[in-house]
């Protein structure tokens, strides 16, 4: 268990004992990407008055899914944040621990962005020229090879004549999950030197860990400030940090494709995936407040196509859609 995650379970613990075993407040915790998102929504929910302000950690998927399964009761967070789907894997430890009445809520959706400093060229890569940048192993005369290349112009020559550095997630986060998904393993798998070579497109998830990639913790807020401190640097987050950090930092084009509200909305930027909240059942007469910022959440004001998560970068789900989730989640209330 990771140094956050187990700070996250001290705290917890103290709350716990903090509040006698009657706990008045909601308690939420996972993707870094859905943190901002959740926590408008939590702030807002609180304004009302009527219920405490939930409390919203950013630990990453893995590790928000990791507590949210521990077990049911009051010592034990109620919401669960993803950027990804719960794993099989992460199922079966839920219902093991008594955590067996969970739903989802899909709140909309978000592009994962390549970025740099605004003070710096911004690049057009490929999925295949990141796989070559980022890959632990790569494919030199037909043979498997730890990755050599130190710099872009390395293996492209159209590339900047520069040292690959790249801040990233780690592997707890549910953005590294999706982005190892739909770059990496998509690039492999349409490749057909390569697949001949590994057989298997998964086996290129794996990231160099040479220092040329470097993971930045749950914080997608440090990747920024690295980015503006080393204009040569590139980094991996979500595509709502991009959208407040306008004038600091640019998004690269993916495919010929640049990362836009409207771009990812249409699917025409290829690295976006939807996000979730996760929620138990068995905590709805338990904690205070529970079905009520479940409704908040679910709220047209919120997640619609003209709710106030817009302005922090949520790309909606369309009226049809969302309109069918709402249904789903209000019958299982």
């Amino acid at each position: 268990m990771s140094k956050t995650i187990k700070t996250f379970c001290l705290l917890l613990s103290l709350l716990f004992c903090q509040s006698a075993f009657s706990r008045d407040h909601i308690m939420m915790a996972g993707s870094s990407t859905v943190y901002p998102f959740a926590r408008t929504i939590a702030e807002e929910f609180g304004k009302n008055g009527s219920f405490k302000t939930p409390v919203v950690e950013s630990i990453g998927t893995g590790g928000g899914i990791k507590l949210f399964c521990l077990g049911v009761g009051e010592q034990f967070i109620d919401f669960a944040n993803a950027s990804r789907e719960m794993k099989p894997s992460e199922l079966k430890i839920c219902n093991q621990n008594g955590v067996k009445n969970i739903a989802k809520i899909k709140i909309g959706y978000d592009g994962i962005v390549i970025a740099n400093s605004t003070k710096a060229k911004p690049f057009n890569l490929t999925r295949e020229q990141i796989l070559l940048a980022l890959a632990n192993e790569v494919l030199i005369n037909g043979k498997l090879v730890k990755n050599p290349y130190q710099q872009w112009s390395d293996f492209d020559k159209s590339l900047p004549n520069k040292a690959i550095v790249v801040y990233g997630p780690p592997p707890t986060s549910g953005t590294r999950d999706s982005f190892v998904e739909m770059v990496m393993e998509e690039a492999c798998a349409h490749n057909k030197e390569m697949m001949a070579v590994i057989k298997d497109a998964k086996k290129c998830r794996i990231i160099r860990n040479d220092g040329k990639f470097i993971e930045a913790g749950e914080n997608d807020n440090l990747v920024i400030q690295k980015l503006k401190n080393n204009q040569d640097a590139l980094g991996i987050f979500g595509y709502s940090y991009l959208e407040q950090n306008i004038g600091i930092v640019q998004g690269a084009k993916i495919e010929g494709v640049y990362p836009t509200f409207e771009n990812i909305s249409s699917g025409k930027y290829l690295i976006s995936r939807p996000l979730f909240i996760y929620f138990k059942k068995e905590h709805l007469p338990l904690i205070k407040g529970t079905k009520e910022f479940v409704k908040a959440i679910i709220n047209k004001n919120a997640i619609g196509e003209e709710g106030y998560l817009i302005d922090k970068g949520l790309i909606p789900s369309k009226k049809g859609e969302l309109e069918k989730m709402q249904k789903e989640i209000l019958g299982g209330l």
